[in-house]
């Protein structure tokens, strides 16, 4: 174990993460509602670890192994976020620091999860923040340092490998750096041109950022209270809803866009099944809850958004849908557990995961009629390893174990399951709202310190998917010569 190699690592993160601030600090600084001390006070105690672990801890190794890379990605994301969280106090937004960390995860891991029941009455510079956190952690914020910071490690795929959601990492350039530019170069783009439609849908500069920034990260913080139903601009909402479901999707669709694939780009089982379950979804939905709005097609327009918003793990409401009818309610929790595809910004178990599920369960039934016929399971005409079916088993068994215990645990509170349950899938797919208490007009602070903690806990296993924070609490991995 190299742990000059990982501190080095983490503070050119740190150091990364203080600079990330800068928009933020000229946001408040404009506004001048008093809370750009707060971010130079967080970017000197940030740089004061930082900058020592960057410049005086020079690796013994450029050879990041899985184990190296396993504990960098695990330590980066707890301090990024511990970190991260002082803006919060510093300025007054919160009064305890487990309720300013619960924010900062929420943010970095895209979450959405809020504890505050009103939020126009924060600083804007501290708004800003709160939605910059979910543009970086969006995509990866260890991709981000591999980016801007080529010279990290002499293999940052372990880096990478370590971070990226889905079952598998592939990359689309030989180089990891060029991989970790070429994403973020897309993400940004997309990012802009989202800003540039909010702003021509009538939605004001800063409020068209904010949400960019959270349809982008599929995180869904806003700087209105009502979400985006405040704006009642159904062009906003049409355009979030569009892009709230394209960065739900894997982004090597758009790399072999930008090959000149053409239509190509979206022959993937995966793609073709995320956007058949995302429209049959609204349909059914609209059909549930045509007798509250009265025509089919405003029925659409708010089942189309919230399915968007649920099953890309961003967050955003119209509406509250605590209100809907029970088969919406059911549906839509399917749909946070399931979430998007691999290889996006959206949290949840993915779209791949379910369907080898779904496939190795009738390979298993066909086995059990036919025990001498070899059958391989194939996914876009390729074979799927055992080894990554086993993969897919044991991320969905440790998924319903941390599910299941962090119902139990928020249940100590005393409120009833539809809260708990929600609460603690809502933070394990990293979505936001929930049902119950923690619905759209909801909050999270409804909790104890020791249940947000552990909803802390369950969103930074959900983002990670479980390995990488995992493996710091395993004996083996600090023990020499593993």
């Amino acid at each position: 174990m190299s742990f000059k190699l990982i501190f080095n690592v983490i503070g050119k993160l740190l150091t990364l993460e203080a600079m990330l601030m800068i928009p933020s600090l000229i946001v408040a600084m404009v506004y001048r509602q008093g809370d750009a001390t707060s971010f130079l006070y967080s970017m000197g105690i940030i740089l004061a670890f930082g900058l020592p672990a960057m410049l005086f801890l020079k690796p013994d190794t450029r050879d990041v192994r899985a184990k190296e890379g396993l504990v960098a990605v695990g330590l980066a994301w707890v301090l990024l976020s511990a970190f991260g969280a002082l803006p919060f106090m510093f300025s007054g937004a919160t009064a305890f620091y487990w309720d300013a960390l619960f924010e900062t995860v929420s943010g970095f891991t895209t979450t959405g999860a809020s504890i505050f029941s009103q939020v126009e009455h924060l600083p804007r510079g501290i708004l800003f923040w709160r939605s910059f956190t979910h543009w970086v952690g969006g995509m990866g914020v260890l991709i981000l340092t591999l980016a801007v910071m080529p010279k990290i490690s002499g293999r940052g795929s372990m880096l990478a490998r370590a971070e990226s959601p889905g079952p598998t990492f592939s990359k689309l350039m030989p180089r990891m750096t060029d991989n970790a530019r070429l994403m973020y170069a897309i993400y940004t783009v997309m990012t802009l041109i989202l800003t540039a439609l909010l702003l021509l849908s009538g939605m004001p500069l800063y409020d068209s950022l904010i949400h960019a920034m959270g349809t982008a990260g599929t995180g869904g913080f806003s700087n209105r209270d009502l979400s985006v139903g405040a704006y009642g601009n159904v062009w906003a909402e049409m355009i979030i809803m569009v892009f709230m479901l394209l960065f739900g999707m894997n982004f090597t669709v758009y790399f072999r866009l930008l090959r000149g694939e053409g239509l190509k780009a979206f022959r993937s089982e995966e793609v073709r099944a995320y956007w058949l379950l995302a429209i049959g979804a609204m349909l059914l939905i609209a059909v549930n809850v045509l007798p509250r709005f009265g025509n089919f097609l405003a029925a659409l327009r708010y089942s189309g958004f919230h399915v968007s918003s649920i099953m890309s793990t961003t967050g955003y409401v119209t509406a509250d849908f605590t209100l809907w009818p029970q088969f919406s309610h059911i549906l839509l929790l399917l749909l946070m557990l399931v979430g998007a595809c691999a290889g996006s910004t959206a949290g949840g178990i993915k779209m791949v995961r379910v369907m080898l599920l779904g496939k190795a369960s009738l390979r298993e039934v066909g086995q059990s009629i036919s025990p001498r016929k070899v059958r391989l399971i194939t996914l876009d005409g390729k074979t799927v390893g055992e080894d990554t079916l086993r993969s897919v088993l044991v991320f969905f068994f440790i998924y319903m174990a941390f599910l299941l215990v962090g119902t139990m645990v928020a249940s100590t509170d005393g409120h009833d399951f539809v809260t708990c349950f929600s609460a603690a899938a809502s933070c394990l797919s990293n979505i936001g709202p929930g049902l119950g208490l923690v619905g759209p007009v909801g909050n999270f602070d409804i909790f104890s310190p020791h249940v947000k903690v552990l909803l802390t806990f369950l969103m930074l296993a959900g983002r990670l998917e479980f390995i990488p924070l995992l493996a710091l609490f395993h004996p083996a991995i600090w023990k020499k010569g593993h």
